[in-house]
């Protein structure tokens, strides 16, 4: 399955920016060795259910360390029997982009 979510605290710092929390989100997500990649809104995760639900809570769980509410937004592409897909998706798209050029 493939997890695409957003962690952030309600509060940032002087300038509404939340850079330093979530970089530690990112970072627990990274440190746990499962396929992801982070874009401006997003980081995505590959991986099965309980491992990627587990990085989930710890990353959440860190960004509550330093806020009292922290937001989450998760969306989920649930495909039994299919890995690689974070490349895979985005690859089939620009197939077909390419062809249709």
């Amino acid at each position: 399955m493939i997890v695409a979510i957003s962690i952030s605290p309600t509060g940032g710092d002087e300038t509404g920016g939340v850079s330093d929390a979530v970089a530690r989100a990112v970072k627990v997500i990274r440190d746990s060795g499962l396929p992801c990649e982070t874009n401006a809104m997003f980081t995505n995760i590959e991986g099965e259910w309980d491992e990627i639900m587990a990085v989930v809570k710890e990353a959440v769980d860190v960004v509550a360390e330093t806020s009292p509410r922290v937001g989450l937004v998760l969306k989920a592409d649930i495909r039994p029997g299919f890995t690689g897909q974070l490349a895979a998706k985005v690859d089939r798209v620009e197939a077909v982009l390419t062809d249709k050029g």
